[in-house]
């Protein structure tokens, strides 16, 4: 497969990710906000301890992590080397952007912890802003593929070019208690006439031998018709589902590029 461009050696330097805040609208959760910003919940809380999730405020201005710390100053480990397919970047209205870095796990086992930073670029070749791109999911699972993806704040020119460098991956354990084995069963995605949108349904089922979910996530990732990533959104449960159980689940994906030709699910249980 041919190196996609904007592809840069893990050991070349990159610029400290630029810090930025973002203001609660009406709506916004702290999962929505995480997800958004393609950050983790645990990261979110951590840059805001002063922060209630459950009393969040309109118009409270919260701090937005972009990096991983590393607190205890210790060596980090060499991240397990993942494949990059691909690396788009989708200009927003707002003079926003959206980076989706196309990750897949070769390995028969799950990788967990993936993670890519993102450098924006002008046409002279200077830093424009820099941000950590996460998965939607916390593991990919073995020979499938999931987008890494960041939102850039304004304001970012519409030209500006990705430059993308591998950060962490783990390789897990098979069996790793810490998730189930979950799949999902009768997945249809109706997209709208415009081919701007998807409604996507379908069921979500747990062995009979498995131990309850805590926690059930569903991946949507949006295609055109070139196999480009134009979209992408999480669907979260928190309710719980027995083991042998099924559960059904219904969101909408939208696309920041093309028309979305087809969607490809993805799916994490938790106990």
């Amino acid at each position: 497969m041919q190196t996609p461009e904007g592809l840069v050696a893990a050991e070349t330097p990159l610029p400290s990710p630029t810090p930025f805040t973002y203001t609660v609208r009406q709506g916004d959760t702290i999962s929505s906000i995480a997800l958004q910003f393609g950050v983790s919940m645990d990261d979110l809380q951590a840059a805001n301890p002063e922060i209630s999730p459950n009393s969040m405020s309109i118009g409270q201005v919260i701090r937005i992590p972009s990096n991983p710390e590393n607190p205890s100053g210790e060596s980090t480990p060499t991240p397990v080397p993942f494949t990059i397919q691909q690396i788009e970047c989708y200009p927003t209205a707002e003079q926003g952007m959206w980076c989706f870095v196309l990750v897949h796990n070769d390995f028969p086992d799950f990788l967990e912890n993936l993670s890519a930073q993102v450098t924006l670029v002008d046409s002279s070749n200077r830093t424009l802003a820099s941000q950590t791109a996460l998965l939607p999911l916390n593991v990919l699972s073995p020979n499938t593929s999931l987008p890494l993806a960041v939102f850039f704040p304004p304001a970012i020119p519409f030209d500006a070019k990705p430059q993308v460098q591998v950060l962490t991956a783990i390789r897990l354990l098979p069996d790793d208690e810490r998730y189930l084995r979950a799949a999902v069963n009768n997945t249809l995605a109706q997209v709208n006439a415009e081919g701007r949108s998807a409604r996507l349904t379908g069921q979500v089922l747990l062995p009979g031998d498995s131990k309850a979910a805590r926690r059930v996530w569903v991946t949507g990732t949006a295609y055109d018709g070139a196999g480009r990533v134009v979209g992408v959104r999480r669907w979260e449960w928190e309710a719980g589902l027995a083991a042998g159980g099924s559960l059904p689940f219904e969101f909408m994906v939208s696309s920041l590029g093309g028309e979305i030709e087809r969607v490809e699910f993805a799916v994490e249980a938790r106990p």
